[in-house]
Protein backbone atom coordinates (compact mmCIF):
# COMPACT_ATOMS: atom_id res chain seq x y z
CA UNK A 1 0.00 0.00 0.00
CA UNK A 2 1.04 3.78 -0.26
CA UNK A 3 1.93 4.61 3.14
CA UNK A 4 2.72 8.37 2.42
CA UNK A 5 3.16 10.34 -1.00
CA UNK A 6 4.59 13.81 -0.71
CA UNK A 7 6.27 16.70 -2.60
CA UNK A 8 8.85 18.91 -1.36
CA UNK A 9 9.83 22.66 -2.84
CA UNK A 10 13.11 24.09 -1.13
CA UNK A 11 13.46 21.89 1.92
CA UNK A 12 9.51 22.70 2.79
CA UNK A 13 6.49 19.97 2.10
CA UNK A 14 4.13 21.31 0.13
CA UNK A 15 0.54 20.63 0.45
CA UNK A 16 -0.79 19.55 -2.61
CA UNK A 17 -4.61 18.89 -1.69
CA UNK A 18 -4.11 15.75 -3.37
CA UNK A 19 -5.32 12.44 -1.87
CA UNK A 20 -1.79 10.15 -0.50
CA UNK A 21 -3.01 7.81 -3.16
CA UNK A 22 -3.21 10.34 -6.62
CA UNK A 23 0.23 9.74 -7.19
CA UNK A 24 0.03 11.68 -10.93
CA UNK A 25 -1.52 14.13 -9.01
CA UNK A 26 1.09 14.98 -6.59
CA UNK A 27 3.75 14.19 -9.65
CA UNK A 28 1.97 16.81 -11.80
CA UNK A 29 2.29 19.15 -8.62
CA UNK A 30 6.01 18.88 -9.29
CA UNK A 31 6.70 22.25 -11.58
CA UNK A 32 9.52 24.24 -10.39
CA UNK A 33 13.59 23.95 -10.59
CA UNK A 34 14.86 21.62 -7.01
CA UNK A 35 11.33 20.13 -6.44
CA UNK A 36 11.12 16.24 -5.83
CA UNK A 37 8.40 13.61 -4.57
CA UNK A 38 8.84 11.10 -2.09
CA UNK A 39 6.64 8.06 -2.34
CA UNK A 40 6.93 5.55 0.52
CA UNK A 41 5.26 1.76 -0.90
CA UNK A 42 4.38 -1.06 2.48
CA UNK A 43 4.24 -4.35 0.67
CA UNK A 44 2.98 -3.63 -2.80
CA UNK A 45 1.16 -5.40 -5.00
CA UNK A 46 2.10 -5.66 -8.33
CA UNK A 47 -0.34 -3.37 -9.36
CA UNK A 48 0.10 -0.95 -7.08
CA UNK A 49 4.14 -0.98 -8.07
CA UNK A 50 3.75 -0.99 -12.03
CA UNK A 51 1.71 2.27 -11.39
CA UNK A 52 4.41 3.74 -9.41
CA UNK A 53 6.55 2.28 -11.79
CA UNK A 54 4.85 3.73 -14.77
CA UNK A 55 4.66 6.82 -13.58
CA UNK A 56 8.21 7.11 -12.47
CA UNK A 57 9.92 5.23 -15.68
CA UNK A 58 11.70 2.52 -13.41
CA UNK A 59 13.71 -0.11 -14.66
CA UNK A 60 11.62 -2.88 -15.02
CA UNK A 61 14.30 -5.21 -13.55
CA UNK A 62 14.74 -3.19 -10.46
CA UNK A 63 11.08 -3.19 -10.37
CA UNK A 64 11.20 -6.80 -9.71
CA UNK A 65 14.13 -7.05 -7.41
CA UNK A 66 11.63 -4.33 -5.24
CA UNK A 67 8.38 -6.61 -5.85
CA UNK A 68 10.18 -9.82 -4.72
CA UNK A 69 11.97 -8.29 -2.04
CA UNK A 70 15.26 -10.73 -0.71
CA UNK A 71 17.75 -9.05 -1.88
CA UNK A 72 21.40 -8.54 -0.79
CA UNK A 73 22.28 -4.74 -0.11
CA UNK A 74 23.67 -3.04 -3.09
CA UNK A 75 23.77 -0.21 -5.27
CA UNK A 76 22.90 -0.30 -8.92
CA UNK A 77 22.43 2.37 -11.39
CA UNK A 78 19.76 1.98 -14.36
CA UNK A 79 19.74 4.91 -17.23
CA UNK A 80 19.27 8.19 -14.78
CA UNK A 81 17.81 6.75 -11.73
CA UNK A 82 19.77 4.58 -8.69
CA UNK A 83 18.15 1.60 -6.95
CA UNK A 84 19.59 1.07 -3.29
CA UNK A 85 18.98 -1.89 -1.59
CA UNK A 86 19.35 -2.27 2.43
CA UNK A 87 18.42 -4.44 4.77
CA UNK A 88 16.31 -3.10 8.05
CA UNK A 89 16.81 -5.15 11.38
CA UNK A 90 15.06 -5.87 14.58
CA UNK A 91 15.61 -7.93 17.72
CA UNK A 92 13.45 -10.44 19.15
CA UNK A 93 15.44 -10.47 22.78
CA UNK A 94 13.06 -13.65 23.40
CA UNK A 95 14.24 -16.05 20.98
CA UNK A 96 17.83 -14.31 20.90
CA UNK A 97 16.71 -13.51 17.19
CA UNK A 98 17.82 -11.23 14.52
CA UNK A 99 14.69 -10.82 12.24
CA UNK A 100 15.05 -8.72 8.74
CA UNK A 101 13.11 -6.68 6.36
CA UNK A 102 14.25 -5.13 3.53
CA UNK A 103 13.94 -1.42 2.17
CA UNK A 104 14.23 -1.07 -1.73
CA UNK A 105 14.92 2.72 -3.18
CA UNK A 106 14.75 4.41 -6.41
CA UNK A 107 16.64 7.71 -6.63
CA UNK A 108 15.88 10.14 -9.19
CA UNK A 109 17.37 13.40 -9.41
CA UNK A 110 13.00 14.45 -8.43
CA UNK A 111 11.79 11.66 -7.02
CA UNK A 112 12.50 8.82 -4.24
CA UNK A 113 10.30 5.76 -4.12
CA UNK A 114 10.63 3.65 -1.13
CA UNK A 115 9.52 0.10 -0.83
CA UNK A 116 9.51 -1.88 2.47
CA UNK A 117 9.10 -5.30 2.96
CA UNK A 118 9.14 -6.83 6.75
CA UNK A 119 7.48 -5.91 10.12
CA UNK A 120 10.44 -3.56 11.26
CA UNK A 121 12.32 -0.50 9.80
CA UNK A 122 9.05 1.84 9.43
CA UNK A 123 10.49 5.34 7.97
CA UNK A 124 7.88 7.19 8.96
CA UNK A 125 9.50 9.03 12.00
CA UNK A 126 12.56 9.42 9.56
CA UNK A 127 10.64 11.22 7.06
CA UNK A 128 9.19 13.53 10.48
CA UNK A 129 12.90 13.75 11.26
CA UNK A 130 14.22 14.89 7.87
CA UNK A 131 10.86 17.58 7.02
CA UNK A 132 12.14 19.04 10.78
CA UNK A 133 15.44 19.72 9.03
CA UNK A 134 15.01 22.52 6.18
CA UNK A 135 18.56 22.75 5.29
CA UNK A 136 19.24 18.87 5.01
CA UNK A 137 16.02 18.67 3.20
CA UNK A 138 17.25 21.40 0.54
CA UNK A 139 19.38 18.70 -1.07
CA UNK A 140 16.95 17.25 -2.37
CA UNK A 141 16.31 13.33 -3.37
CA UNK A 142 20.05 12.99 -1.53
CA UNK A 143 18.63 13.88 1.57
CA UNK A 144 16.15 10.92 1.59
CA UNK A 145 19.00 8.75 1.11
CA UNK A 146 20.57 10.08 3.74
CA UNK A 147 17.26 10.22 6.62
CA UNK A 148 16.79 5.86 5.29
CA UNK A 149 19.93 5.02 5.51
CA UNK A 150 20.74 7.44 8.82
CA UNK A 151 17.42 5.67 10.00
CA UNK A 152 18.45 2.01 9.67
CA UNK A 153 21.93 1.90 10.44
CA UNK A 154 20.74 3.72 13.77
CA UNK A 155 18.29 0.31 14.34
CA UNK A 156 21.87 -1.83 14.00
CA UNK A 157 23.23 0.06 16.45
CA UNK A 158 20.26 -0.96 18.72
CA UNK A 159 20.52 -4.92 17.34
CA UNK A 160 24.25 -4.57 18.25
CA UNK A 161 23.95 -3.30 21.85
CA UNK A 162 21.12 -6.05 22.25
CA UNK A 163 23.40 -8.70 21.05
CA UNK A 164 26.19 -7.26 23.34
CA UNK A 165 24.33 -8.06 26.87
CA UNK A 166 23.26 -11.59 25.56
CA UNK A 167 26.77 -12.55 24.53
CA UNK A 168 28.02 -10.53 28.08
CA UNK A 169 25.36 -13.14 29.63
CA UNK A 170 26.80 -16.19 27.61
CA UNK A 171 30.35 -15.34 29.26
CA UNK A 172 28.82 -14.76 32.48
CA UNK A 173 27.16 -18.19 32.58
CA UNK A 174 30.02 -20.24 31.21
CA UNK A 175 32.69 -18.54 33.50
CA UNK A 176 29.98 -18.77 36.42
CA UNK A 177 30.10 -21.96 39.19
CA UNK A 178 26.72 -23.65 38.35
CA UNK A 179 26.60 -26.25 35.25
CA UNK A 180 25.04 -24.94 32.56
CA UNK A 181 24.24 -26.21 28.98
CA UNK A 182 25.47 -22.54 27.01
CA UNK A 183 26.63 -24.72 23.69
CA UNK A 184 22.96 -23.98 22.33
CA UNK A 185 22.66 -20.14 23.08
CA UNK A 186 26.13 -19.71 21.49
CA UNK A 187 25.33 -21.47 18.50
CA UNK A 188 22.03 -18.87 18.33
CA UNK A 189 24.01 -16.13 18.70
CA UNK A 190 26.53 -16.77 16.19
CA UNK A 191 23.98 -17.57 13.56
CA UNK A 192 22.31 -14.09 14.58
CA UNK A 193 25.83 -12.58 13.78
CA UNK A 194 25.97 -14.29 10.43
CA UNK A 195 22.59 -12.75 9.49
CA UNK A 196 23.71 -9.25 11.00
CA UNK A 197 26.94 -9.15 9.00
CA UNK A 198 25.09 -10.39 5.86
CA UNK A 199 22.86 -6.98 6.18
CA UNK A 200 25.62 -4.64 7.44
CA UNK A 201 29.25 -5.65 5.48
CA UNK A 202 27.70 -5.13 1.79
CA UNK A 203 26.45 -1.51 2.71
CA UNK A 204 29.83 -0.16 3.44
CA UNK A 205 30.81 -0.19 -0.04
CA UNK A 206 27.53 2.14 -1.03
CA UNK A 207 28.50 4.46 1.68
CA UNK A 208 31.47 4.98 1.28
CA UNK A 209 30.66 6.21 -2.56
CA UNK A 210 28.00 8.67 -1.04
CA UNK A 211 30.37 9.43 1.09
CA UNK A 212 32.93 10.82 -1.58
CA UNK A 213 30.83 12.11 -3.81
CA UNK A 214 31.47 9.32 -6.76
CA UNK A 215 28.17 8.57 -7.32
CA UNK A 216 26.12 10.45 -9.95
CA UNK A 217 22.93 11.58 -8.62
CA UNK A 218 23.89 12.00 -5.04
CA UNK A 219 24.91 15.67 -4.40
CA UNK A 220 28.59 15.82 -3.62
CA UNK A 221 27.40 18.61 -1.00
CA UNK A 222 25.43 15.65 1.28
CA UNK A 223 28.97 13.59 1.42
CA UNK A 224 29.48 14.54 5.52
CA UNK A 225 26.48 13.63 5.75
CA UNK A 226 26.96 9.90 4.80
CA UNK A 227 30.29 9.72 6.05
CA UNK A 228 28.76 9.89 9.16
CA UNK A 229 26.66 6.91 8.50
CA UNK A 230 29.65 5.58 7.16
CA UNK A 231 31.52 5.96 10.84
CA UNK A 232 28.76 4.25 12.18
CA UNK A 233 28.29 1.89 10.00
CA UNK A 234 32.23 0.93 10.78
CA UNK A 235 31.73 1.05 14.07
CA UNK A 236 28.97 -1.67 13.83
CA UNK A 237 31.35 -3.94 11.89
CA UNK A 238 34.25 -3.54 14.52
CA UNK A 239 31.51 -4.34 17.53
CA UNK A 240 30.31 -7.45 15.45
CA UNK A 241 33.60 -8.91 14.83
CA UNK A 242 34.41 -8.63 18.28
CA UNK A 243 31.26 -10.32 19.16
CA UNK A 244 32.46 -13.41 16.75
CA UNK A 245 35.94 -13.25 18.30
CA UNK A 246 34.07 -13.35 22.10
CA UNK A 247 31.83 -15.76 21.18
CA UNK A 248 33.98 -18.51 19.59
CA UNK A 249 36.78 -17.54 22.80
CA UNK A 250 33.24 -18.67 24.95
CA UNK A 251 32.25 -21.68 23.49
CA UNK A 252 36.28 -23.29 23.39
CA UNK A 253 35.85 -22.28 27.24
CA UNK A 254 32.85 -24.17 27.62
CA UNK A 255 33.97 -27.25 25.75
CA UNK A 256 36.99 -27.08 28.33
CA UNK A 257 34.42 -26.08 31.42
CA UNK A 258 32.67 -29.74 30.48
CA UNK A 259 36.24 -31.70 29.66
CA UNK A 260 37.01 -30.15 33.58
CA UNK A 261 33.75 -31.75 35.10
CA UNK A 262 33.73 -34.47 33.59
CA UNK A 263 37.19 -35.09 35.14
CA UNK A 264 36.11 -33.74 38.32
CA UNK A 265 33.03 -36.29 37.85
CA UNK A 266 35.33 -39.73 37.29
CA UNK A 267 37.30 -38.68 40.07
CA UNK A 268 34.43 -38.38 42.23
CA UNK A 269 33.47 -42.25 40.71
CA UNK A 270 36.85 -43.46 41.14
CA UNK A 271 37.31 -42.32 44.55
CA UNK A 272 33.80 -43.90 45.74
CA UNK A 273 34.61 -47.02 44.19
CA UNK A 274 37.82 -47.38 46.00
CA UNK A 275 35.75 -46.61 49.35
CA UNK A 276 33.65 -49.64 48.59
CA UNK A 277 36.52 -51.65 46.97
CA UNK A 278 39.07 -52.25 49.88
CA UNK A 279 35.78 -53.31 52.26
CA UNK A 280 35.36 -55.83 49.48
CA UNK A 281 38.60 -56.66 49.08
CA UNK A 282 38.86 -57.80 53.07
CA UNK A 283 35.08 -59.33 53.29
CA UNK A 284 36.04 -61.48 50.22
CA UNK A 285 39.42 -62.86 52.13
CA UNK A 286 37.41 -63.42 54.84
CA UNK A 287 34.45 -65.01 53.04
CA UNK A 288 36.66 -68.07 51.77
CA UNK A 289 35.96 -70.29 54.04
CA UNK A 290 39.29 -72.27 54.28
CA UNK A 291 39.78 -74.34 57.48
CA UNK A 292 43.13 -73.33 57.87
CA UNK A 293 42.63 -69.12 58.64
CA UNK A 294 44.17 -68.24 62.00
CA UNK A 295 41.21 -65.67 63.05
CA UNK A 296 38.10 -68.16 62.36
CA UNK A 297 38.52 -69.89 65.45
CA UNK A 298 39.03 -66.15 67.10
CA UNK A 299 36.60 -64.66 69.65
CA UNK A 300 37.39 -61.66 68.24
CA UNK A 301 37.43 -62.11 64.54
CA UNK A 302 34.51 -60.57 63.32
CA UNK A 303 35.21 -57.28 65.13
CA UNK A 304 38.80 -56.94 64.02
CA UNK A 305 37.25 -57.29 59.77
CA UNK A 306 34.71 -54.90 60.40
CA UNK A 307 37.37 -52.49 62.00
CA UNK A 308 39.97 -53.32 59.28
CA UNK A 309 36.93 -52.18 56.58
CA UNK A 310 35.73 -49.04 58.57
CA UNK A 311 40.24 -48.25 58.70
CA UNK A 312 40.41 -48.82 54.83
CA UNK A 313 37.67 -47.18 53.83
CA UNK A 314 38.65 -44.22 56.35
CA UNK A 315 42.05 -44.05 54.91
CA UNK A 316 41.03 -43.89 51.35
CA UNK A 317 38.09 -40.95 52.30
CA UNK A 318 41.00 -39.14 54.10
CA UNK A 319 43.58 -39.18 50.84
CA UNK A 320 40.93 -38.52 48.58
CA UNK A 321 39.71 -35.53 50.18
CA UNK A 322 43.48 -34.58 50.43
CA UNK A 323 43.75 -34.88 46.74
CA UNK A 324 40.67 -33.11 45.84
CA UNK A 325 38.40 -35.99 44.68
CA UNK A 326 35.72 -35.77 46.92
Amino acid sequence: MIVDNALYRRGIRVDCGTETADVAGVRSKATEEGDFVWIGLYEPTERELDLVADLYDLHPLAVEDALTAHQRPKLERYEDSLFLTLKTLWYVDADDAVETGEVNMFVGHDFVVTVRHGKGGGLHDARLALEGMESVLAHGPSAVVYAVCDTIVDRYEEVAGQLVIDVDEVEASVFGTERTNDSARIYVLKRELAEMRRAVLPLKEPINRFASGAVRGIDPEAAPYFRDVGDHLFRIAETMEDLNELLSAAFEAHLAQITIQQNDDMRKISAGVALVAAPTLIAGIYGMNFVHMPELGWMLGYPMSILLMVLSSLAIWIVARRSGWL
